[in-house]
């Protein structure tokens, strides 16, 4: 944490949790946002601050990306948290929720434990655990949600992995509600999509690939939703990826159930057909859609009915990649494409930047009860410095993780982020080539 003072000029603030976009400035005090707002600072005279010239650029919170998939521990070969930190830095994210899905498995109070301190010693932004929702990810015995939040987890997920058992997630439901935690599911029927690997269709067909029918996702979906009404838990759909699934949620909503989803990236910028000649980057869980469910995502991500956009970040080696595309890995590196995806839906005139921004940063830190994503006095000056006109082509051998799986090469894209800040410290500068 920054012990200076350090005045942001002449920036475009815009803070999602306010509504605030203007021209104006910012003060941070001791790693805290001391003011900000459209007027001159008339006191900076009192010290002799860094004065930053955001040269009209955004100002904004550092974003908050809910769901990333890192190799640590047990796989440190495809991603660290070190690693993890400076793909988000380099991407504007300043806080990372990671998943349990590690070897061991992040499902004992001194398992959250080891990865909050390994992140305070290793990591250049924030780190949020999550907690396993049942043992060992196996369906079968839920987790001490109690000790695993006294431990500083901040949800209970399995990940990527779906509890087919309905009874077992009913009682862990009823159980977290009784905490007030947050569950987060997948939303995957493991018998529809065992083996596939791309979504039913006609090109799916063509190409002589396993898939499984949209169906599979809203089922769960729709399941969910019943047992969220019996138990009267905090539900949040991890990624929904079909039209289906928006309109269930959707209705949910209407009747006031606490549930919220989110959408990946790349399921607001790509469809089944990207996959083209059996490109294994474009493997991913759930599969890529139809352009008709690619659509209703950005539509979704426009009315607000989908509240977060995440990268769903899944680091893999490049020998499970380099396969058959069936038996290939599913998962892809997003922290860094994050924003730019993101932006293509303010670019394309779905939704305003405000808006686009708030799926990014104010919406997720309300959904997990987590001190980030504002502009307001007193909170932690995690900020990213956005150039949302700058152009850019997507180079992986550029990218910050370990692991170079992006679906997005060489990929046209308008928006960066320039400069990331976490407690008042830069932690990432482009022009610098930090």
């Amino acid at each position: 944490m920054s012990n200076r003072r350090t005045v942001f000029c002449n920036a475009r603030l815009i803070d999602p949790a306010t509504g605030l976009d203007a021209k104006g400035g910012l003060l941070v005090e001791n790693g805290k946002i001391a003011d900000a707002g459209p007027r001159l600072f008339g006191d900076v005279d009192r010290a002799d601050p860094e004065v930053i010239d955001c040269k009209g650029l955004v100002l904004a919170p550092g974003l908050i990306d809910m769901r990333v998939f890192t190799g640590e521990p047990g796989s440190e070969h495809r991603e660290t948290l070190e690693s993890a930190s400076l793909a988000a830095a380099a991407g504007g994210v300043t806080t990372i929720v990671v998943m349990p899905n590690t070897d061991p498995v992040i499902d004992e109070p001194s398992l959250v434990d080891f990865i909050r301190r390994r992140a305070q010693a290793t990591a250049c932004v924030r780190v949020a655990p999550m907690a396993a929702l049942t043992r060992h990810l196996a369906g079968e015995m839920m987790t001490e949600v109690g000790l695993l939040m006294e431990a500083g987890a901040v949800a209970f997920t399995d990940g990527d992995r779906t509890i087919a058992n309905t009874r077992v997630l009913r009682r862990a439901l009823a159980y977290a509600s009784t905490f007030g935690a947050l569950v987060v599911g997948h939303a995957e029927d493991p018998g529809l999509a065992d083996g596939a690997a791309m979504t039913e269709g006609e090109y799916a067909m063509r190409l002589g690939i396993p898939a499984a029918p949209t169906a599979a996702e809203t089922m769960i979906v729709e399941r969910d939703i019943r047992l969220v009404e019996l138990t009267g838990a905090r539900y949040h759909f991890g990624q929904i990826s079909c039209r289906a699934s928006l309109e269930n949620v959707a209705a949910a909503k209407q009747r006031g159930l606490p549930i919220t989803c989110g959408v990946a990236a790349h399921h607001l910028a790509l469809n089944e057909l990207d996959v083209g000649p059996y490109y294994t980057f474009m493997k991913v869980k759930p599969p890529l859609r139809s352009e008709t469910d690619r659509a209703a995502m950005v539509d979704g991500v426009a009315s607000g009915l989908i509240d977060v956009i995440v990268s769903s970040h899944d680091p893999q080696a490049a020998d499970t990649k380099r396969q058959p595309f069936s038996q290939a890995a599913f998962g892809a590196v997003g922290l860094e494409t994050l924003l730019p995806v993101a932006l293509g839906v303010h670019h394309n005139g779905s939704a305003d930047l405000l808006h686009v921004l708030k799926a990014l940063t104010a919406a997720p830190a309300k959904i997990l009860g987590l001190n980030a994503g504002t502009l307001a006095k007193g909170a932690p000056a995690d900020l990213v410095l956005i150039d949302p006109g700058a152009p850019y082509v997507l180079d992986p051998d550029k990218l910050h993780s370990r692991a170079r799986n992006t679906p997005f090469e060489g990929r046209r894209f308008q928006g960066l982020a320039m400069k990331t800040f976490v407690g008042g410290e830069c932690v990432f500068d482009r022009e610098a080539g930090q």
